[in-house]
């Protein structure tokens, strides 16, 4: 039996016989992975703790028959703060579900696992107000980033419109296009400038509040699902908890 070692997230658990759990885990060296936990289910296995769902782990992998089974595993970061909070819970699932899109099977996927687990550090760990953080990663985790340099008609520099198809700034004299456009003001372009252009450490190091931080939610929202031309069921469910 050929053995892997490998650090990843776990993104999606499904249950399987009696004891046992189907994983898709997202890892940085070998992208998409789904491998069985065989008895995790079981009071006694010494597998549960690190193959929960948004668990990151360091998992010993067995490969046997075309098959991928984990021989051990270790939590390295749990996030138990998400766990008790529905909406965070929620927000992170959505996460989770965007990057089992995103990733492929036997890929690498070097820069997605980071990003990942820095939105999910800065809900649990840091506090971050939730949208920012919804903001901030759908736009780094959108097919390109957006051109946000100047009005791609006119060139002016602050332009007051986004287009969600082409990701481009538009005047609203201006237009290149028939597709949407949503409005932006001056405080809303700031931060999808900060956004694209950061540090990934510093991805969640910004404020913005009122009016302005809506139109980049509603922005960052609708670019990334224009992008990948498909709804989340995820999303759809943390949106349903905010409006209760």
């Amino acid at each position: 039996m050929d053995y892997l070692t490998t650090r990843g997230l776990v993104l999606r658990t499904t249950e399987y016989k009696e004891t046992d759990r189907i994983l898709t885990v997202l890892s940085a060296d070998h992208g998409l992975l789904t491998m069985k936990a065989r008895g995790v289910r079981s009071n006694r296995s010494k597998l549960k703790g690190a193959c929960q769902l948004l668990t990151y782990a360091e998992f010993t992998v067995g490969e046997a028959h075309g098959f991928s089974s984990i021989t051990e595993a270790t939590a390295i970061e749990m996030f138990p703060e998400l766990r008790t909070d529905i909406v965070l819970l929620s927000l992170a699932s959505y996460f989770a579900q965007l990057a089992e899109v995103l990733s492929q099977e036997d890929a690498a996927s070097p820069a997605l696992l980071p990003l990942i687990l820095n939105a999910l550090y800065a809900l649990a760990k840091l506090k971050k107000p939730p949208q920012l953080v919804k903001a901030a990663t759908e736009l780094r985790l959108a097919g390109y980033l957006p051109e946000l340099s100047g009005c791609c008609v006119c060139g002016d520099p602050e332009p007051d419109r986004f287009s969600i198809a082409d990701g481009t700034l538009e005047c609203a004299s201006c237009r290149a296009s028939d597709g949407v456009r949503m409005p932006l003001s001056a405080a809303s372009l700031a931060a999808m400038r900060y956004i694209v252009s950061c540090p990934d450490k510093k991805l969640f190091s910004f404020a913005l509040t009122g009016a302005a931080e809506k139109e980049l939610c509603d922005a960052a929202e609708s670019y990334l699902l224009t992008q990948l031309e498909r709804s989340f069921y995820t999303l759809d469910f943390y949106k349903s908890l905010l409006t209760e």
